[in-house]
């Protein structure tokens, strides 16, 4: 077995793909990660903002998270809705493709596609950084660190969904009671506890902005709350139940996070350090530096990392959507041999690589990009429901219709305040991306359009003609070989109008080369007529296109271009041959009125006769 197959795992038949389709538990840890790891940093965000007005500016915590607790609410249930409506999977794209046109499915894509690929590099640095404020020693190690993790990832991914999911599922079960059971007993562990005069003081004046710059700071507390929704099609039947039952799971479980975290923040007035971050700080006043710490930290620093895997599930799936609508390159519709969507993994793997090192793996510098782009997919997404309610009026519709407003309205102006208050700290990265990544999707529809146009894709073809046999033009060296051999047996049988060219240099030490040539030739004496090309060039290719043009042709007649080529079995033995077949393939790829054909030639296994060396 390979290293690859090793990596990756034997080829999957179409029918073990049920093998692969994952249930509620483990829809939790391939699709909820992403949502339930950023209580690590999304109350961090709303702090770091609040404390500008001192440490009493903590006061205004608890508020904040409840109202970005409400929007999750909206968005749960909302999600919910999309699910029952597409269970195609696709999220924001398909219903804005169906409900809001094209333009808007483009701009949810992009939006989308920015927020998978920085979903990925902050879940990865961030679980780095956890790592490194437990172990301050490995600071220095930060991005190797990161794409080590993320090279885990994508290879657990390129064996599969499900077997992702299942690798990650006890990370998942431990993180999730470990975190709860530690915020539990900071709240009601008398022995442990140690109240912060915060908790009692009075609230400081700050203006209208200022708490608004707070809440969309902590907005990214609610990212990857669509993921499962994009990821229908990943679940096992029933797949809207159990795609439905994860969500509800992922709103429950994760409001009980943020909201523990908000009250043990106030009630120890935690602050985060340059060492140490808020949700570190909280649990050392919850359970101290104690196995309790230690374990929870490793747990959070683990399914961090593992958070990536969100993107892995939802990338794929919706670039083979744009692929199937013509707006992506059409190979990323196509599973691999593990039925997985490669070239997504791929194309996202290497994206967040890029993206960790120009940040240096530095999870603040990312964290102003964050968020926009899921909550323009947001609102876009419940903007759309509100139309497909209006349509199908299904039983109930009016109060589904006022329930996706709502979250339209409430993720719209969250958008808005996102980019308002995080633009020149880098959110304009995001706003730069969306449209070249809209341009991109619109120059690949062009250019399928253009070749369904050309390929008449839907109409009946043209009746076919009979054709004279083609002209066969085989390049040749000025050596007799099993190569040459082939090549123009090949060339007899499929025209009597052959014509074997060699091209020799003039002004070179060829003319004993060419004498010795010409005398193998007659003494050979194949039914094929030689034709010598002279060149003042070093060039192959321009005396052979030159020498095409002017064979003699009856209508119709095409030439056809046959050569030779050794195939190597490494790589590294192409570099040992000039490759000379290439450069005439590319040559001619526009000449409408040349066909190119090849004759391979794969070389023998090595003897030891042919692997001893010559005796001096």
């Amino acid at each position: 077995m390979d290293i690859w197959r090793l990596l990756v795992g034997r080829p999957l038949r179409s029918k073990d793909a049920e093998t692969e389709e994952i249930g509620t538990s483990e829809g939790l840890a391939a699709l909820s990660l992403d949502a339930l790891t950023s209580v690590a940093y999304g109350p961090e965000a709303i702090v770091l903002v609040l404390i500008a007005v001192g440490a009493v500016g903590l006061r205004y915590l608890l508020p904040i998270s409840l109202a970005i607790t409400g929007l999750l609410a909206i968005l749960v249930l909302s999600y919910s809705q999309v699910i029952d409506a597409y269970p195609r999977g696709g999220g924001a794209y398909a219903v804005s493709k169906e409900n809001l046109g094209a333009r808007a499915s483009l701009l949810a894509g992009a939006a989308l596609t920015v927020d998978y690929t920085l979903t990925v590099a902050i879940s990865i640095s961030a679980g780095i950084q956890a790592l490194t404020s437990a172990f301050p020693s490995l600071l220095g190690a930060t991005l190797p660190l990161c794409l080590l993790l993320l090279a885990i990832i994508t290879f657990l991914n390129l064996r599969g969904v499900g077997e992702s999911a299942r690798a990650f599922l006890l990370p998942t079960f431990l993180f999730i009671v470990g975190l709860l059971a530690v915020l539990l007993v900071g709240l009601v562990h008398p022995a442990v506890t140690k109240p912060s005069p915060i908790a009692a003081a009075a609230a400081p004046h700050v203006s209208i902005f200022f708490l608004m710059k707070a809440f969309a700071a902590g907005l990214t507390a609610l990212t990857g709350v669509e993921a499962i929704a994009n990821g229908v099609p990943l679940f096992r039947q029933p797949r809207q139940l159990r795609a439905k039952r994860t969500e509800w799971l992922l709103g429950a479980i994760l409001a009980c996070m943020l909201l523990g975290i908000a009250l043990l923040t106030v009630r120890f007035g935690a602050l985060p350090t340059n060492s140490q971050s808020l949700l570190s700080r909280v649990m050392t006043d919850a359970v101290g530096r104690n196995w309790a710490y230690y374990f929870v930290s490793l747990t959070i620093m683990v399914v961090l990392g593992l958070a990536a895997n969100t993107s892995f599930g939802g990338l794929p799936v919706l670039f083979s959507l744009l692929a199937h609508d013509g707006y992506a390159p059409r190979s990323f519709a196509v599973r691999g041999d593990r039925l997985v969507f490669e070239r997504g993994i791929f194309f996202l793997a290497i994206a967040a690589a890029a993206l960790l090192v120009a940040v240096n793996g530095n999870t603040q510098a990312l964290i102003p990009m964050y968020a926009i782009g899921v909550f323009t997919g947001f609102t876009l997404s419940q903007a759309g429901m509100v139309f497909h309610w209006r349509k199908v009026r299904p039983p109930g519709w009016k109060v589904r219709a006022v329930l996706n407003s709502a979250g339209a309205i409430a993720t719209g102006i969250s958008t808005i305040l996102f980019v308002t208050t995080k633009f020149t700290e880098g959110a304009w990265v995001v706003v730069l991306a969306v449209p070249i990544l809209i341009i991109g999707f619109l120059q690949v529809h062009r250019y399928y359009k253009r070749v369904g146009v050309d390929l008449k894709i839907g109409q009946i073809p043209a009746a076919l003609t009979p054709r004279p046999r083609p002209i066969v033009v085989v390049p040749i060296t000025p050596n007799l070989t099993e190569l040459t051999r082939r090549a123009l047996d090949h060339a007899l049988s499929l025209s009597d109008q052959v014509l074997a060219v060699v091209v020799v240099f003039e002004g070179d030490d060829s003319d004993q080369e060419m004498a010795t040539f010409r005398s193998s030739w007659a003494q050979w004496n194949p039914p094929v007529r030689l034709v010598e090309l002279k060149s003042q060039y070093h060039s192959v290719v321009r005396p052979l296109l030159r020498f095409i043009q002017t064979v003699d042709r009856r209508s119709k007649q095409r030439v056809l271009v046959l050569i030779p080529e050794i195939v190597p079995d490494t790589w590294g033995q192409e570099l040992l041959h000039n490759r000379m077949g290439q450069a005439i393939g590319a040559a001619l790829r526009h000449r409408t009125d040349v066909m190119i054909g090849t004759v391979p030639m794969h070389l023998t296994e090595p003897t030891d006769d042919t692997t001893k060396s010559p005796t001096p």
